[in-house]
């Protein structure tokens, strides 16, 4: 079995000078809903992919998502990403956050959206968000012939849904028509599936539950709890295949 080695919301930390234990870094969730049609994405797909690389906000562990919406298709170029469950996410934290949908939009921790390629207020969000401590989530995986069986283990479950995001750690697409035409555009942390997971069983160190899925090498998997489906971020992890 591969071990992940994640351990969030004070369940592990580092061994510090002098002897001291580094505080664990808390996980905060930033989506971001974004489209290769949309001429003012790119800013916002290259601002996660800093937030994703400098870690920049003390004592955030920030875990990345990029989730491509379909609404923009029709306007000259077809996101080779999107997918009508990404739009219908957003439509649901437009609801719940009495907000309105476009692109690019961040949403972090399920609780503040703006538009996504605001660095000032995504570290201000990001800076807010860690503030709360989550429960901290485990994930580790092994191969079983051409799948992959991941486990999910929680020492405590929340209330709220628990999902799994798998996602292509970095992507590129040369843009032929639409808003971006001639550009090559990159992305980071791309999402092809996201599912709601049910309740994980219970078992004598918390809860823990197996999932079976295709992935690729080097995928990031992500597991969440949030409140209500979409809304706050309760507890979350990552890992890598």
């Amino acid at each position: 079995m591969k071990l992940f080695a994640i351990f969030i919301g004070g369940f592990f930390a580092v061994q510090g000078f002098g002897g001291e234990a580094a505080p664990a870094r808390v996980p905060v969730l930033v989506e971001l809903f974004t489209s290769e049609g949309c001429s003012s994405c790119p800013p916002a797909d290259r601002l996660l992919a800093k937030l994703d690389r400098e870690q920049p906000v003390e004592g955030a562990e920030i875990i990345v998502l990029s989730e491509h919406v379909d609404y923009w298709n029709q306007l000259g170029w077809k996101d080779p990403f999107s997918s009508a469950q990404y739009t219908a996410r957003q439509r649901d934290y437009a609801a719940a956050l009495e907000g309105d949908v476009y692109t690019p939009e961040m949403v972090v921790d399920g609780v503040k959206g703006f538009v996504g390629s605001d660095e000032a207020d995504a570290r201000r969000a990001i800076r807010e968000a860690a503030k709360a401590q989550k429960i901290p989530i485990r994930i580790e995986s092994k191969r079983d012939g051409d799948k992959t069986s991941i486990s999910i283990k929680i020492q405590s479950i929340p209330e709220g849904t628990l999902y799994l995001a798998l996602a292509h750690d970095s992507a590129k697409s040369q843009v032929l028509r639409g808003e971006n035409g001639g550009r090559a555009l990159s992305h980071v942390a791309v999402v092809y599936s996201l599912q709601k997971l049910a309740k994980p069983d219970r078992t004598a160190a918390g809860y823990e539950r197996e999932v079976l899925v295709k992935c690729e090498p080097g995928a990031r998997v992500v597991a969440f709890v949030a409140k209500g489906g979409v809304g706050k971020v309760v507890a979350a992890g990552q890992g890598r295949l």
